[in-house]
């Protein structure tokens, strides 16, 4: 034990030491934030103790430092007058506030050898803070409000909603800020058209026409794009995506019966094993040997399938209504089969295996409609076309 307390002792210092030089290093090269918070993260923990004397005058010195740097930066600021200033100036006068607060909780910090403590000249800025926050603020809402009068293509308008939304959070309620983000955003998004055109010579259901053009389901919208499926008169469409059904083929209804016998041994009681004599035979304890009866049984099969398919092709389509012209096409397709087993027996169920005793359980079923066939292939319909769209999402 009394060699590990000098390591310890001296992991400890180097640690220490380590620290200070980091301080000392962020203060020599104009790094004042870092060396505050060095310092200050430090004095947290004893800020009395006499090895944390450096952090204080390092504190003291960064802080001196740092101030007098952001005045005089703001002082040039001003006299600039170029508006565009005016953010820096707002975030200036935040940090010397912030900066304050941040060293606050540890005041007062003394200076032992000189038996007082060290100096922090700490300023109210509120009025400096609210006076450059509306300046800004003001600067803000008169850029976006001219740039939204000017703009013309839509990932200008996106640029602008995100100013507003800058202006927004920082001056909530400020004027008509909140009408000019909504009409931002309704001029920056994309609105697309949904249609749907059958050419497969087949009526395709009503409820399956409803469902693909459903794109509430589709859960598609976002920010910046809204799909229609009802053409609204008030609107200049961006985009056209249009559901091109070119086939439908549906196949007859097939049943097919399958017939064979299966045959098994199966136990069938027991009886004692005799000798030539038919006397009972004993094991090396004396007791009586038993044995296994086993007999043959059969049962005939009738495996019955029902078989349906239908599968729809077609192509999704993509237009720029503005240009009319086509962007991009995708191939469709989807399939739904149909199919019903089960089966009928004659003779023993024993004979059995596992696979045609569960399908005894089954019976005939009606075969769906084709209707119902075309119908069926809706949700698979569904999840290509969303693919597709999320996979070739334009952006004007």
């Amino acid at each position: 034990m009394r060699l590990k307390l000098p390591l310890f002792l001296l992991i400890i210092t180097t640690i220490g030491c380590s620290s200070v030089k980091k301080t000392q290093e962020a203060l020599n090269y104009g790094n004042y934030d870092e060396a505050i918070n060095i310092a200050v993260k430090n004095l947290r923990n004893n800020k009395t103790k006499k090895s944390n004397q450096p952090y204080v005058l390092m504190l003291e010195e960064a802080y001196k430092k740092i101030v007098k740097r952001d005045l005089s930066r703001i002082d040039f600021l001003k006299k600039e007058g170029n508006k565009a200033n005016l953010e820096e100036i707002f975030n200036l006068y935040n940090s010397l506030s912030n900066r304050q607060e941040f060293i606050r909780p540890l005041l007062p910090l003394p200076i032992l050898k000189k038996k007082k403590n060290a100096s922090f000249n700490f300023i109210d800025y509120s009025n400096e803070i609210i006076s450059s926050k509306n300046n800004f603020t003001e600067y803000l809402y008169t850029n976006a409000k001219t740039a939204l009068s000017n703009a013309i293509y839509k990932y200008d308008f996106r640029d602008i909603f995100e100013d507003l939304n800058y202006l927004y959070k920082l001056n909530p309620d400020y004027k008509d800020t909140k009408l000019l983000i909504e009409d931002a955003q309704y001029k920056g998004t994309d609105f697309i058209l949904v249609t749907m055109k059958n050419k497969s010579n087949k009526i395709i259901p009503i409820r399956l026409e409803r469902d693909l053009l459903d794109f509430k389901t589709y859960n598609l919208n976002d920010l910046w794009t809204v799909y229609h499926n009802q053409k609204q008169s008030n609107l200049n469409y961006d985009y056209q995506l249009e559901i091109n059904l070119r086939q439908i083929n549906i196949s007859a209804e097939h049943v097919n019966e399958k017939q064979f016998e299966n045959k098994k041994e199966i136990k069938d009681g027991w009886k004692y094993l005799k000798n030539a004599d038919g006397q009972i035979k004993k094991d090396s304890l004396g007791h009586s040997i038993k044995i296994d009866i086993y007999k043959k049984v059969s049962c005939k099969i009738n495996e019955v399938t029902q078989t349906k398919s239908t599968k729809v092709v077609g192509i999704v389509k993509y237009y720029n209504l503005k240009t009319n012209q086509l962007i991009k096409s995708f191939p469709l397709a989807s399939e739904f089969v149909f199919e019903n087993k089960f089966a009928t027996i004659n003779g023993n169920k024993k004979a059995l295996d596992k696979k045609y005793l569960n399908l005894i359980n089954y019976k005939y079923i009606p075969f769906p409609s084709n209707e119902e066939m075309v119908y069926n292939t809706g949700e698979n319909l569904k999840t290509k076309i969303k693919q597709i769209i999320i996979s070739n999402k334009f952006r004007n």
